[in-house]
């Protein structure tokens, strides 16, 4: 855990947001032990923060003694989405005047893909996703570029707690292709979706790196449209949005 105290913050509340983003990598689930060993925190004081967190509703005690992420996070989570979503609108638009094809971002939420904004392309066949759907992360584009960004021990738990269920014959289904997948993300710094989630459907997208999140931003389209040729053009107009998107957030969150 970082130390809030040396970077001008407050260290309880430091520990208060460690401990809750320990929680959602988790699943958004876990025992007491497991939590300080993950936060380097002793029990009691672990204790003394959860007790808190419960008692404000943003933790709640299972019957199992366990802990979960609780109930009063999901509407300060649906206002921010909605308002990160609202400061990428002018980015997605050019990417939509650029290529001519629908342009998306996303976050990681928990275990699964939310989309947060998106402008739809002006074709009248186009690729529309409503803000606020969520969708498996390892049959989507901008899934697997969320996936990229986390160490694979992450991404093998996460993966075991969703399954890999088979969207359609091309979607990858076991966890070892997968991190061969997001290595290979890694190193060309983009992502595709081959007709993995809907059939001729085929996406782009990269992760939007150093943005106090789990984001990323995708181009998606017919796959007749999304053409080898636009996907080349994509690619670099994809992480120069990212990199705007980074800046601006970093921006906004240390004003």
């Amino acid at each position: 855990m970082a130390d809030p105290a040396k970077s001008g913050g407050v260290q309880s509340v430091g520990r208060v947001l460690d401990l809750l983003e320990i929680v959602a990598d988790a699943g958004g689930e876990i025992g007491l032990s497991e939590l300080a060993a993950r936060s380097g925190l002793p029990l009691p004081s672990i204790h003394r923060l959860v007790r808190t967190l419960v008692q404000r509703g943003y933790m709640r005690q299972l019957s199992n003694r366990r802990y979960a992420l609780g109930a009063r996070l999901v509407p300060l989570g649906q206002v921010a989405g909605t308002m990160l979503g609202a400061w990428a609108q002018p980015v997605l638009t050019e990417l939509v005047d650029a290529l001519g094809e629908s342009a998306n971002l996303a976050v990681l939420d928990h275990d699964a893909v939310m989309y947060i904004g998106q402008v739809p392309s002006r074709h009248t066949m186009r690729m529309f996703t409503e803000p606020g759907r969520r969708v498996p992360a390892h049959c989507t584009g901008v899934g697997k570029a969320l996936l990229s960004q986390l160490p694979d021990d992450t991404v093998r738990e996460l993966l075991a707690r969703t399954g890999m269920p088979p969207a359609t014959p091309n979607t990858i289904t076991t966890p070892d292709a997968m991190l061969d997948e997001l290595r290979k993300i890694r190193r060309e710094g983009h992502a595709m979706d081959e007709g993995e989630q809907e059939i001729g459907v085929r996406c782009v997208a990269v992760p939007v790196h150093g943005a106090l999140g789990t984001l990323g931003i995708s181009v998606s389209g017919p796959a007749p449209r999304m053409t080898p040729e636009l996907i080349d053009r994509a690619v670099p107009l994809l992480r120069k949005a990212g990199e705007r998107l980074s800046s601006e957030i970093g921006e906004r969150s240390t004003a």
